[in-house]
C-alpha cells in the first residue's frame, strides 16, 4: 500500500521501467523468436547475472533476484504472475 505524499519504490527485478511499455520485452522476444528460444535466452541471461552478481556495482541480492526471475521464465513460470 503506497503511503500518500511518498512515490512507490520501482522494482527493478519484476518490472524496470526500461522494459516495459504497451508491450514488454519478453513478450516482444516471445513473438519475434518463440517461446523455446527465449527459453534459452534467460537460461544465458540468469548465468550472466550469478556471474557477476555483485561485481558491477549492483547490489548482489537484485543481481541475483534477477537471476531467479530469468531461471523462472526458462522453466516455464512467468515471474510476472507473482511479482
Amino acid at each position: 500500500m503506497e503511503e500518500r505524499g511518498k512515490p512507490q519504490k520501482t522494482d527493478m527485478v519484476n518490472s524496470p521501467p526500461h522494459y516495459t511499455g504497451e508491450v514488454e520485452c519478453i513478450d516482444a522476444m516471445v513473438a519475434a523468436f518463440g517461446k523455446e528460444k527465449v527459453e534459452t535466452y534467460c537460461q544465458i541471461a540468469a548465468f550472466k547475472y550469478v556471474w557477476r552478481a555483485g561485481k558491477k556495482g549492483n547490489d548482489k541480492e537484485q543481481d541475483l533476484a534477477k537471476a531467479n526471475w530469468y531461471i523462472s521464465w526458462a522453466t516455464g513460470t512467468d515471474p510476472r504472475k507473482f511479482s
